[in-house]
Parts: C-alpha cells; sequence; structure tokens
C-alpha cells in the first residue's frame, strides 16, 4: 500500500463528508436527539401511577393507610365513591389499579385479626402490573410494620430480607439505558454511513474513474474506513460527555478502557456497513439492509432494553452474532461496575472476532471489476 495514495483517499472521503450535510447529522445531530429523548423522555421506572381508591367505611385505621399512599412518589390516588365507579375507571385507562378497603377492615384490623386489602390491576402491561403489585405490596408492609410500632408490639414476619442494590443504588433506569444507548448510536455512525458509501459511488459513477485508478482494494477500503471512524470516535466522545455531564450517569471505570472497546466496536460496525456496501450498488437498498441487520438487531437483540436471559434459547444463541451485545454488555459494566475484566475480556473476544470476520469479507467481497 502506497501512503501518498492513502492519504489522497482520505482526504477525498474527508470533503465527500463536508459536503454532504447527512453525514454530519447521522453522525452528532442523530446522537443528541436520541440521547435527549432517551434521557428525559423514555424511563423504565414506574412513578406517578394512578390508583382508584374505594373506602366503604373511612375511619382512622383507613385514613393512616391511603396517607401512606398519598405521601409516596410512586402512586397518584384517587378516591372513588364505591367500587363500579373505580371499575369503569380502570376500564377507560384512568387508573392503573383499583385499592378497596371494605367495610370489616378497621374491625378485623381494630379486634387483631388478619385484616385483607382487596388489588384489581390492570394485566395489559404484564410488566406494569408486577410493579404495581410489588409497589401497593412494599407500601402496605411498611404501614402494618408502622402500626406494629405504634401499638408497642413485634412486626412478625417470617423472613426479614436485608437488600443491598450494587452498581445502580437509586434504581434509575436512565443509569442503564443512556450507556446502552451509545451503542445503539455507533452501530448507526459505522453502519448506516458506511453501508452508502460504496453504494454512493456507484450511483454517481465516480467508482469507474477510482477503478481505472493504480489504487490497490485495500488502500480504498481505508481510505473510506479512516473518516467514518474518526467521526464515529467523535459521536462517542459526545455521547459519553452528556451522559456524564448532562444525565449525570456516573462512570466507575476507565476512559481509555471505554474508548478501546468503543474503538474495536466501531471497527466492527463498520466492517458490517463496507460488507453490506460492498453487495449493494443501490444506497436505498444498502440503507435498509443496515437497517433490517444492524440497527434493529442492536436495538432489539443486544439486551438495550430486554434481558437477554428471558429471551428463548434459540434467540439467545442468535445474539451471539449481534455485535452491539458484546458492546452493551461492556458498556454497562464500565459505566456503572468499573473496570470488571471477567466481563470486558470475553466480550471484547467476540466482538473481535466478528470485527475480524466482517472486515475480512468486505476486503474479499470487493473486487476493482464492474461486473
Amino acid at each position: 500500500m502506497n501512503r501518498m495514495r492513502i492519504k489522497g483517499l482520505i482526504r477525498k472521503e474527508s470533503y465527500e463528508i463536508l459536503r454532504d450535510p447527512s453525514s454530519i447529522a447521522i453522525a452528532f445531530v442523530l446522537p443528541l436527539v436520541l440521547l435527549l429523548i432517551f434521557g428525559y423522555g423514555v424511563s423504565l421506572d414506574a412513578r406517578s401511577i394512578h390508583v382508584a381508591e374505594v373506602v366503604d367505611q373511612p375511619t382512622h385505621l383507613t385514613g393512616s393507610f391511603l396517607a401512606e399512599l398519598q405521601g409516596s412518589p410512586w402512586f397518584r390516588p384517587t378516591l372513588y365513591p364505591d367500587y363500579p365507579s373505580a371499575e369503569q375507571a380502570l376500564l377507560h385507562g384512568k387508573a392503573e389499579a383499583i385499592l378497596w378497603l371494605r367495610s370489616d377492615f378497621s374491625r378485623i384490623a381494630l379486634g387483631r385479626g388478619s385484616a385483607t386489602i382487596h388489588l384489581t390491576v390492570n394485566g395489559v402491561d404484564a410488566n406494569q402490573a408486577h410493579i404495581v403489585q410489588n409497589y401497593i405490596g412494599g407500601t402496605w408492609q411498611a404501614w402494618l410494620q408502622q402500626q406494629a410500632s405504634l401499638q408497642g408490639k413485634p412486626f412478625a414476619v417470617p423472613v426479614v430480607a436485608d437488600v443491598r442494590v450494587w452498581f445502580n443504588p437509586e434504581l434509575t433506569s436512565r443509569d442503564y439505558l443512556i450507556p446502552g444507548l451509545i451503542a445503539i448510536i455507533m452501530t448507526l455512525i459505522g453502519a448506516l454511513l458506511t453501508a452508502l458509501v460504496v453504494a454512493r459511488e456507484w450511483e454517481r459513477g465516480t467508482m469507474e474513474g477510482i477503478m481505472v485508478t493504480p489504487v490497490a482494494k485495500t488502500e480504498i477500503l481505508l481510505g473510506k474506513l479512516v473518516p467514518y471512524f474518526v467521526m464515529g470516535m467523535g459521536g462517542m466522545i459526545m455521547s459519553t460527555a452528556m451522559a456524564v455531564f448532562l444525565f449525570q450517569v456516573p462512570l466507575r471505570g476507565s476512559f481509555l478502557v471505554l474508548f478501546g472497546t468503543a474503538a474495536l466496536f466501531l471497527l466492527t460496525a463498520l466492517g458490517m456497513g463496507l460488507a453490506i456496501s460492498v453487495l449493494a450498488r443501490s444506497q436505498f437498498v444498502a440503507a435498509m439492509v443496515a437497517i433490517v441487520t444492524t440497527f434493529l438487531p442492536a436495538f432489539i437483540l443486544s439486551g438495550f432494553l430486554f434481558d437477554i436471559r428471558s429471551m428463548p434459547p434459540v434467540i439467545q444463541i442468535l445474539t451471539h452474532i449481534v455485535a452491539a451485545r458484546y458492546f452493551v454488555a461492556m458498556l454497562q459494566t464500565t459505566f456503572l461496575a468499573g473496570n470488571t475484566w471477567s466481563v470486558l475480556l470475553p466480550n471484547a473476544l467476540g466482538m473481535a472476532i466478528l470485527c475480524a470476520v466482517f472486515l475480512g469479507l468486505s476486503v474479499l467481497r470487493f473486487r476493482k471489476r464492474l461486473d
């Protein structure tokens, strides 16, 4: 390979990027928009849950328990006169659950019996239903413990859980989502942009001019990789800065480790994009193939939103060919847990194998011929 030819190709591709506003938008504007949307608009935390309350016979005990719900940041309770009206609110989506304190609640409780509450939960969203059920159950247990303390007697429970939350003690979904989103952003920058590179050359008719020059195919591919690699790493640094300084996501690991893993993943994404662009000579086809084969698997099968261990075994095996799976695990570990090498090294090995496969496929499939 000739250094001067590679330098000239890199300069040519850099000029192409600067003259194409869409490339700049995908590399810097789109990550900014995605981070703002997921940072401020998307949350897996259940807050302000609308609960319909029905009290058949109000007493100081029912008032005490309802005050416990009203003082919680998780609930937004609304009192209804009877159960049918609360049921209508649940059917019309105005409430996520119905909490019904029956007429015998205070009598049984004052008689030191096992007073119960009636809870109806909207189960359309199963995950949300489990969260509502657990939150109200936890509030119920806290109220029982408080009542036992006021009466001067121990609150007898068969098991006492001593809970410690590691790595994300506040249980904030933002700290979990933002690091994984960086993998989605870099997939877009690496795979989508490079998928359009060679296809754009074919559509504009400039590929024929490049083929008659003495440059080798590896020089052509390298000249196209380097500018997008620099642009992708710039997008990664911008995304990391926003995650740490704007959204206050802790970076407990080393930035050098994060930079190295991001560089390895970006090479893998660039290899995927080049492999697609070599096979597709239309920008539209290349873009569609890139979205279906890189972006959607990265979004769904990487563990970014859905836990891989909860997927069917066949899908779990399929996730091993999704490069974002390894990078998402490395990002979440580096941000929230630190430099945990027992997690980082196996994932780096899997990503390196995919990187070699995709880059090797691009080199093998690219030929300086028109057929």
